[in-house]
């Protein structure tokens, strides 16, 4: 991997051209992290058309000054199939972001673009760490006592005993890094707390969590209700499960919100209450801003490659560069690849 010290600098490969509002979104992200002093030595490759992004460029003579803008003639479509975007966009800014990596003339690469294509195109590019037989997807979700990092969420829809373990070392040390603990605590999601319960695959991977030669903080099975609860740091799963999970606390986020409108609209008493209630709910509002949580790891890949939501503005994208930044800064793969080398379940 590119050298940081001789650097002297993190490199960050950023895809211009993804998500909803690319590029605009995009380039006013970058430059809210360059303002971050806690980025201080970050530096930008930003890949996608010249003719679009050097107007905006020009609003941020700090921006021009750290980073390199690389034009990409192919842009990946939202609807762009996987396969077809492997074919069809080796001139797109994400697979150029991505070769960056490849290269090591970047640390890490930000997209938020298709999210089938940039796994498709990541996995068959950067291929995986050694002994990682396939990569999951990770990201925070928020919790009763902060965030909790939850993963697979839906890289693979089936998943053996050996990638759950695998998950789960990874997924420490993405919390390690990203939440400055020790000792995370991780749980394997399951339909109950007793061992005898869940498919074979997921009694098996308990049996290596439970006896890994990796030191751990395995506390056992964990239930749907205790991904809210903040109890635990990394609940694993597989892909399948993962999804469906993410997806169904993003509905309920929305009812929730519904209903909350409902009640303060439904009399002019419940509106005089609101105005009271305001600075409360404005505070509730920004604990659950799906913004502050933006940033999901493809992780398990040589290269780090970070995932924004497509629908996200520059604050939710600022987020996922920043979420880059972190990880490559601390090393992650290298650390995930000390941990996997000492485990005996290899597989």
């Amino acid at each position: 991997m590119l050298s940081k010290q001789k650097e002297g600098r993190i490199v960050l490969a950023i895809d211009a051209m993804g998500g909803d509002h690319a590029p605009n979104a995009v380039i006013e992200a970058a430059n809210l992290v360059l303002e971050d002093k806690s980025c201080k030595d970050v530096y930008f490759k930003i890949f996608g058309k010249k003719d679009k992004i050097i107007p905006l460029l020009k609003k941020f003579p700090k921006l021009i000054n750290s980073s390199k803008l690389v034009h990409a003639d192919q842009v990946v479509s939202n609807d762009e199939i996987p396969s077809s975007a492997i074919r069809n966009c080796k001139k797109s800014s994400m697979q150029m972001a991505i070769n960056a990596v490849k290269s090591q003339d970047a640390h890490a690469v930000v997209s938020a673009g298709n999210t089938g294509a940039l796994m498709a195109m990541s996995t068959i590019t950067l291929r995986t760490l050694p002994q990682i037989h396939r990569p999951a997807i990770i990201t925070f979700l928020p919790s009763e006592k902060g965030r909790v990092a939850v993963l697979d969420l839906g890289a693979n829809v089936e998943s053996d005993a050996n990638n759950l373990y695998q998950f789960a070392i990874m997924g420490e040390v993405f919390v390690k890094i990203l939440e400055k603990k020790e000792k995370p605590s991780i749980g394997l999601l399951n339909i109950g707390s007793e061992e005898i319960k869940g498919p074979d695959s997921v009694k098996l991977a308990y049996s290596l969590l439970k006896n890994s030669t990796v030191p751990i903080n395995f506390v056992g099975y964990v239930e749907g209700n205790d991904v809210a609860s903040g109890e635990i740091d990394v609940v694993v799963t597989d892909g399948f499960t993962g999804n469906i999970l993410l997806k169904s606390i993003s509905g309920y986020a929305k009812v929730y919100v519904h209903f909350m409108k409902k009640a303060f609209t439904s009399s002019l008493l419940s509106k005089l209450h609101y105005l009271f209630s305001k600075p409360s709910l404005n505070k509730l509002s920004k604990s659950l801003d799906s913004r502050m949580y933006n940033g999901a790891m493809l992780i398990g890949l040589n290269g780090v490659v970070v995932k924004s939501h497509g629908s996200m503005d520059s604050v939710g994208i600022a987020n996922a560069i920043k979420t880059a930044y972190n990880l490559s800064k601390n090393n992650i793969n290298e650390q995930i690849c000390e941990e996997i080398i000492q485990s005996d379940h290899l597989e």
